[in-house]
């Protein structure tokens, strides 16, 4: 395979938002397709929003803006991706949603094309399984914020070819992104090991060990992180946060993996994180917490 020239990104989310943005900064055409067409150009606007904030912090400027603003698209269905030479999947952590994608991508897009999916938990394996092409698909788990964060994490399955992984890589390199490989594990490296301490956050919570603001200082000065694990699960979303967990305790069967209680409230109350305004923190229309 050749450099990618066109990609196709399914699901206008902020790790969807964040990989058409990097991949348009690149110089590569990205089609974004969403559940519906309103969708997809809400996605495409945001995008814009966020490559107006860089112009006002002095980062990139207006022609710079009006380049990558060029290569981006939203599309109705996977129908318009059809002679994509990669598309990369940006949906919830969901099994059931991914097959469905997975196959209508695969009636869809040309045969020799390469599909991946950004999950950050999900078997790559049983994902490809799902495709008549599983030696063309591949994980590439990127980290969020997409535009900031420099690792992705690439994840072959049972089937996939060296081909793949040769192309895969190659994007990965061509987005300015440093690679690690994982086997196909459930949670992969990173949140095999991040999933599990958010979760004990949400624990030492519960059990009324801290309020949230001090175990977040503690883990920030403690440890030395940039930012603390409650407010880290707010910035992923905790409905993410608890598919990992879910899929964690599913697949490895151990009860050091098990949803938190509290995650599992504040998840059916619609306490998402920054995304729905409000989690272990409140947040206002541009992200910052409320005090």
């Amino acid at each position: 395979m050749t450099a990618v020239s066109a990609l196709g990104v399914v699901g206008g989310g902020q790790m969807g938002r964040g990989i058409a943005q990097v991949a348009a900064q690149t110089g590569i055409d990205v089609r974004l397709v969403d559940a519906s067409r309103e969708l997809a150009d809400a996605a495409v606007a945001k995008i814009g929003k966020s490559l107006a904030r860089l112009v006002e912090k002095g980062k990139i400027d207006g022609a710079e803006r009006d380049r990558i603003a060029g290569h981006l698209q939203a599309v109705d269905d996977a129908n318009a991706l059809a002679d994509c030479d990669f598309v990369l999947e940006a949906a919830p952590e969901s099994m059931e949603l991914k097959a469905r994608i997975f196959r209508q991508l695969d009636e869809a897009v040309k045969p020799d094309a390469i599909l991946a999916s950004n999950t950050s938990s999900i078997s790559i394996t049983e994902i490809a399984a799902t495709t008549r092409r599983p030696e063309k698909v591949i994980g590439m788990h990127f980290m969020n914020p997409v535009p900031v964060m420099k690792l992705v994490e690439i994840i072959s399955g049972l089937a996939t070819s060296a081909a793949t992984l040769e192309a895969t890589n190659a994007l990965a390199d061509a987005m300015g992104k440093t690679r690690v490989t994982s086997a196909d594990r459930p949670g992969f490296i990173v949140n095999r090991i991040l999933i599990p301490m958010l979760n004990e956050a949400c624990f030492a919570l519960m059990e009324g060990v801290a309020d949230p603001t001090s175990i977040d200082t503690g883990i920030k000065l403690g440890l030395n992180h940039p930012m603390g694990p409650l407010a880290l699960s707010d910035l992923i979303g905790l409905d993410t946060c608890l598919a990992i967990a879910e899929v964690l305790h599913r697949e490895l069967g151990e009860d050091k993996y098990r949803p938190c209680p509290l995650l599992r409230t504040y998840v059916a109350a619609g306490w998402l994180g920054r995304k729905s305004g409000r989690g272990f923190y409140r947040y206002d229309e541009r992200g910052k917490v409320v005090t």
